[in-house]
C-alpha cells in the first residue's frame, strides 16, 4: 500500500511538471498586410511565417494574413495596430513617418547599411532595443520580420542624366526617399503599389520607385516605362516588421511570444535569401523586353548623397529619437567600415 502511494505521488508530481511544458494557448489573429502576398520576398514572407507558426505551435497559433485593403487600408497598418483595431499587422516601416519620424530609418536608411549589416545592427548593435523604445509610446510592439536586398532606384519614362532632369518630375517615392527627391526639385506623391501601373500608364507619374526587380516585374512597370535605374541608394536594405498591439502582446504566454519572435527571425533569413536568389533573371528579362538598364553616375549619386545628408540632419534636429537611432546606426556602420572595405572582394573585381 505504501509503495502504491509513492507511485501515485510520483506520477502526480510528473504530471504537474509536464503540464506547463505542453500547455499552449490558442491565438487567432487577423494580420492585414501592406503588400500583396504574390509579391516575391516582400509580400510572401508573412504568409510563410504564418505557416511556420502553425507548424511549430501544433496549430494553436494562427496568424491569418489578409491582403491589402481587406481588413484595413494598405497604408493604415500602424494606425490599426496602435488603436487596437487589430491585434497585429505586417508592413514596411516608414509609412507612419508623420507620427513616428524614426520609423523611416528603421524601414530604409538612404546610403545606409545593406541588408546583412542592418540585420547585424538590429540583433547585435542595439537596434532592436531602440526599435521597441521608439514604438512603445504608440502602443506598438514591432518585431523585425523580413528584409530584402537593395531596391532599384526606380522606373522613369525618360532618361535621367543630370540632377536638373529631376526638377518638376512627377515621382512616387516613400518615406525619406520622397523628401530627398523633393529637395532635388521633383514633385513627389505617395501611392500604394497597386495604383502605380495605372498612374505611370496615364502619365499621372513620370516615374516611380517601388521594390526589387522581381517585385517591379510582377507589377508590370516595364510595360509603361523603359528606363530602369540602379542602385537603390535610397533603400540599401528594405525592412518589414510585424506590428503587434502592446496590450495583445502582453496577454500572450512567454512560450507563444518566443515562437512568434523566433519564426520572424527565420522569416528575415528566408526573405534575404529569396531576394538575393532571383534578381539576376529579372534584370535579364527586362532587357529582353526592351528596358534599358542604367546605373546612376557619380554626379547623380553625389547629388542624392548631398540631399540625403541635408534631410537626415533636418530630421535629426526635429526629433530626438530620430537622432538617437541615426547616431547608433552611423556609429555601427563606421565601426565596421574597415571590415567591409577590406574583408570583402571589391565589387568591381572580375
Amino acid at each position: 500500500m505504501q509503495h502504491n502511494l509513492k507511485v501515485l505521488a510520483l506520477a502526480a508530481a510528473m504530471a504537474t511538471i509536464a503540464v506547463p511544458a505542453t500547455a499552449q494557448e490558442n491565438v487567432r489573429w487577423g494580420i492585414p498586410m501592406a503588400f500583396g502576398s504574390n509579391l516575391t520576398a516582400l509580400g510572401d514572407t508573412m504568409p510563410w511565417v504564418s505557416e511556420q507558426l502553425k507548424k511549430v505551435s501544433g496549430g494553436t497559433v494562427n496568424l491569418q494574413v489578409f491582403e491589402p485593403g481587406k481588413l484595413v487600408p494598405a497604408l493604415g497598418i500602424f494606425d490599426a495596430v496602435s488603436s487596437g483595431k487589430v491585434e497585429a499587422g505586417y508592413s514596411f516601416m516608414g509609412y507612419e513617418l508623420g507620427k513616428v519620424p524614426v520609423s523611416a530609418i528603421f524601414g530604409a536608411l538612404p546610403f545606409g547599411m545593406e541588408t546583412p549589416q542592418f540585420s547585424a545592427w538590429m540583433y547585435f548593435g542595439g537596434g532592436d532595443a531602440l526599435l521597441k523604445e521608439a514604438f512603445k509610446p504608440h502602443n506598438v510592439y514591432p518585431i523585425f520580420c523580413g528584409s530584402i536586398s537593395p531596391e532599384a532606384a526606380g522606373w522613369f519614362r525618360k532618361e535621367i542624366k543630370t540632377p536638373d532632369d529631376l526638377k518638376g518630375l512627377k515621382f512616387r517615392a516613400a518615406a525619406l526617399g520622397g523628401k530627398i527627391y523633393q529637395k532635388l526639385g521633383a514633385s513627389v506623391t505617395m501611392l500604394p503599389g497597386g495604383e502605380l501601373f495605372q498612374a505611370l500608364e496615364k502619365g499621372v507619374l513620370d516615374g516611380t520607385e517601388f521594390s526589387l526587380p522581381t517585385v517591379d516585374d510582377q507589377l508590370g512597370f516595364s510595360k509603361v516605362a523603359k528606363h530602369y535605374y540602379l542602385p537603390g541608394w535610397h533603400q540599401p536594405s528594405t525592412n518589414q516588421f510585424l506590428y503587434v498591439n502592446i496590450a495583445a502582446w502582453n496577454k500572450l504566454k512567454p512560450q507563444t511570444q518566443a515562437q512568434i519572435e523566433t519564426t520572424c527571425t527565420a522569416g528575415v533569413t528566408m526573405a534575404i535569401s529569396k531576394a538575393e536568389a532571383l534578381q539576376g533573371e529579372a534584370l535579364a528579362k527586362f532587357e529582353r523586353e526592351g528596358v534599358k538598364l542604367h546605373q546612376f553616375n557619380k554626379t547623380m549619386l553625389d547629388a542624392f548623397a548631398k540631399a540625403s545628408k541635408e534631410v537626415l540632419a533636418e530630421e535629426s534636429a526635429k526629433d530626438p529619437m530620430f537622432k538617437k537611432v541615426h547616431d547608433s546606426m552611423s556609429a555601427f556602420q563606421n565601426k565596421n567600415r574597415a571590415w567591409h572595405n577590406l574583408g570583402y572582394l571589391p565589387r568591381d573585381h572580375k
